[in-house]
């Protein structure tokens, strides 16, 4: 199927020493990248030295063992390629909302790349799945193309599944109203338009991928963890000063700290005024 672009899109899996996006580190990553003009897609794959050891869990899922990554480089040596390679395109794969993406940005800053995420689509395929049929991968593929999962948890393998389950969903759902569980329905949402797809996943209450930091429904940006969770971030540190200062020491992702950075800004900006 040839996918409606408006910008290039960069289909992406990774694997990882562990689940936690800001301590954890990328193991493999695989990236399969669509035109916008529709040549033919172009692919990336490499096997990374995290440089920290691998989980034992996450080892058992993907099988990928410190002798494999032993003379591979380090994240640092391979950011500008990957960088590079996908460019301003927007992002589509599995769970990436949550998982890939926040993880690819901590590795990024941490080489010292800015990747923006805001100015891009981020087409979420489980969302969409999970959605309109709650599953997972290996039953997705099962479900919406009749195939079966070969080389699980194999980044490349995993990336070229979620592409054909994305089409399957394309071509399942065009015509298909979705209803919510408040009774609310949602017009024929799964279309060939990475835009929709982007509107139709996505939290808007959320602020940032790892849902730190939410809107309330007054438009004020407030905790989304903690004892703080559900308080405006402006009144918090009226109450407690230095709480904006304790998040940026912490293991907070670059993206929340960021934004705690641009209030703390403001709050000192409305003590002055």
């Amino acid at each position: 199927m040839q996918f409606n672009l408006k910008k290039d899109l960069c289909f992406f899996d990774l694997e990882s020493t562990g689940l936690n996006v800001i301590r954890d580190r990328i193991l493999q990553i695989g990236i399969i990248k669509y035109f916008k003009d529709g040549r033919e897609p172009a692919e990336l794959e490499m096997l990374i030295n995290p440089s920290i050891p691998i989980g034992a869990e996450a080892m058992s899922v993907h099988g990928i063992t410190p002798k494999d990554v032993a003379n591979k480089p380090v994240f640092e040596k391979v950011a500008q390629q990957i960088f590079d390679f996908i460019g301003d395109a927007d992002l589509a794969g599995y769970n990436i909302s949550r998982f890939d993406v926040p993880m690819l940005m901590e590795e990024f800053a941490r080489a010292g790349f800015d990747f923006d995420v805001d100015k891009r689509r981020l087409v979420d395929v489980q969302r969409i799945f999970y959605k309109m049929e709650p599953r997972n991968l290996k039953a997705a593929l099962r479900f919406y193309c009749g195939k079966e999962m070969e080389d699980a948890h194999d980044a490349m393998a995993d990336v070229r599944a979620t592409v054909d389950v994305f089409v399957g969903q394309l071509e399942r759902y065009e015509g298909v109203d979705h209803l919510d569980d408040d009774g609310n329905i949602t017009p024929t949402p799964i279309v060939n338009d990475m835009q929709a797809l982007h509107d139709f996943t996505q939290d808007t209450n959320n602020i940032d991928v790892t849902n730190r930091l939410k809107y309330n429904e007054h438009g004020e940006i407030v905790f989304n963890f903690g004892k703080y969770t559900g308080v405006p971030v402006l009144k918090v540190f009226d109450m407690e000063p230095n709480y904006g200062n304790w998040i940026l020491s912490k293991d907070f992702g670059v993206q929340v700290k960021s934004i705690i950075r641009k209030l703390l800004k403001e709050h000192e900006q409305r003590k002055k005024g």
